[in-house]
């Protein structure tokens, strides 16, 4: 278990309040974790009603929509962030219960994983079949983790992640280029099987247009190194679940 200031770790997210979302019930989650002391700073986009707790840990507030990332590096803009050992980035529309930050950095930090993504539950909307949870798993070593919905640096990865390439405005590609990145570094990535989030609440690309992201995400690749995805999605180790630890 992290001790003093190790134990700080930094989620950022961004909330639609004019449709539907979890923000409040994400909050009361993580902001309840029991061995993380936890800074959560939302963006909000759109004017509607806010539950006090979302509120109370809004950073930026804005009417008009601003690409993700661009919002993200706003929300880590000013902060000393080597004060924390883990920044998360985390999307409104996912369910993760009371336990999950716990068992997820727990997790994280006992694969020695530089950037890991929860799993996601076989009820979600998943992009990439790659990261839907694997049973009796716990973890695995990867060379992929995805954008969203919720994704985990660790301090040693900020450098080389940090701030987050706005060419890449929705972030389609960064997941692509950042295993290139990690692994010169001797960082590995990985999945946390046994901490899934579901992401159920909305069909994904619905509150921004597909077309020209993928159209984004194709010059930005072209130009910077990148793997493919048949690179990319290869599990190099995988960690068996034990029965103790379920």
């Amino acid at each position: 278990m992290p001790t003093g200031e190790d134990n700080s770790v930094l989620i950022v997210g961004v909330y639609l309040p004019t449709i539907a979302n979890h923000a409040d019930s994400i909050s009361a989650d993580l902001l309840g974790a029991r061995r993380w002391r936890v800074d959560l700073r939302w963006a909000a986009i759109g004017e509607g009603p806010v539950p006090e707790l979302v509120r109370d840990h809004t950073a930026l507030a804005l009417a008009s929509p601003v690409p993700k990332y661009a919002l993200l590096n706003r929300l880590l803009a000013g902060i000393e962030l080597d004060r924390y050992r883990y920044i998360i980035v985390i999307d409104d529309d996912i369910e993760i219960g009371p336990t999950f930050l716990d068992r997820f950095l727990e997790l994280q930090t006992t694969y020695d994983l530089a950037l890991a993504q929860p799993a996601r539950t076989h009820d979600s909307y998943i992009d990439h079949y790659f990261v839907a949870q694997l049973l009796g798993v716990a973890a695995r070593w990867t060379r992929f983790v995805e954008i969203g919905p919720v994704f985990s640096l660790r301090r040693d990865a900020f450098p080389h992640i940090l701030p987050f390439n706005e060419e890449a405005p929705m972030g389609w590609g960064l997941d692509f280029v950042w295993p290139v990145q990690l692994e010169a570094k001797g960082c590995r990535l990985g999945i946390v099987d046994a901490a899934p989030v579901k992401h159920a609440l909305r069909k994904p690309v619905t509150t921004y247009d597909y077309g020209e992201t993928d159209t984004e995400m194709s010059r930005f690749l072209a130009e910077r190194k990148h793997l493919a995805r048949d690179d990319a999605f290869i599990a190099i180790e995988t960690y068996p679940l034990h029965p103790q630890s379920t």
